[in-house]
């Protein structure tokens, strides 16, 4: 498998696990509807492992821009690697919202709320206020990248599949400490993605998809990666 295709497959199971469970708690009708916060944060944390244990043995499991990009500035990935692995990413991203919607099918039209169907796509502030949405995107991306980096470096050794079941926890962390405040994206994909999905699904009633805030989750998580870059080359 390509490093292209790996990356593609391994976002699309990420977007499809990830934003799947955001629709099962969200969506009328669902069997999970309401179940919470925790159950979204333990989903996307089983997200992100399951795809970096499918894909990580063919392109590292990148499955993320912001963390592709803020690697390369950490000089451990290739620069001329990171444009093709974003397009997979994104492409993967977009399949994945695609599958989500298939999935649950029956349950838009159940739904009369368009900001509960863009939720199933994509982050959106608690409080919309640009700046402090922008750092807290930044944050969370800074914690996800500098601690993979460190998790990476020189005699720290985990047993054979061990480090990314350290990852799922990671995730799960920084959602529940740090996501509360816009949904954690800490991946452009991720919300790119979805977002264009959403805007060009026949989704009954899906109102806007905020493009307006829509740089938000893709920015904020690039600035935040590239901080952990150089920080992590200051200090480790």
């Amino acid at each position: 498998m390509s490093i292209f295709v790996a990356e593609l497959i391994g976002t699309m199971l990420l977007v499809l696990l990830g934003n799947g469970v955001v629709a099962g708690v969200v969506l009328n009708k669902s069997k999970a509807q309401n179940s919470g916060w925790i159950v979204i944060t333990f989903g996307w944390g089983f997200a992100v492992m399951l795809a970096a244990y499918m894909v990580g043995h063919y392109s590292g499991a990148y499955l993320n821009p912001a963390l592709t990009i803020g690697f390369a500035v950490a000089g451990k990935l290739a620069w001329a690697k990171v444009g093709s692995m974003i397009a997979a990413q994104m492409i993967g991203a977009i399949l994945g919202a695609v599958l989500v919607w298939l999935h649950y099918l029956p349950h838009w039209k159940e739904t009369q709320s368009p900001a509960d169907k863009l939720a199933v796509f994509s982050t959106g502030p608690a409080i919309r206020s640009p700046f402090a949405n922008f750092i807290s995107e930044a944050i969370g991306t800074f914690v996800l990248v500098f601690v993979l980096l460190a998790f990476g470096a020189k005699g720290l050794v985990f047993a054979d599949g061990l480090q990314t079941m350290a990852v799922a926890f990671l995730i799960v962390s920084i959602g529940m400490s740090l996501g509360g405040t816009t949904g954690y994206a800490i991946n452009p994909a991720r919300d790119l993605g979805p977002r264009i999905a959403h805007a060009i699904l026949p989704i009954a009633g899906k109102g806007s998809s905020d493009w307006g805030y829509a740089w938000i989750p893709v920015l904020g998580p690039i600035v935040g990666a590239i901080l952990a870059a150089v920080a992590y080359g200051a200090v480790l």
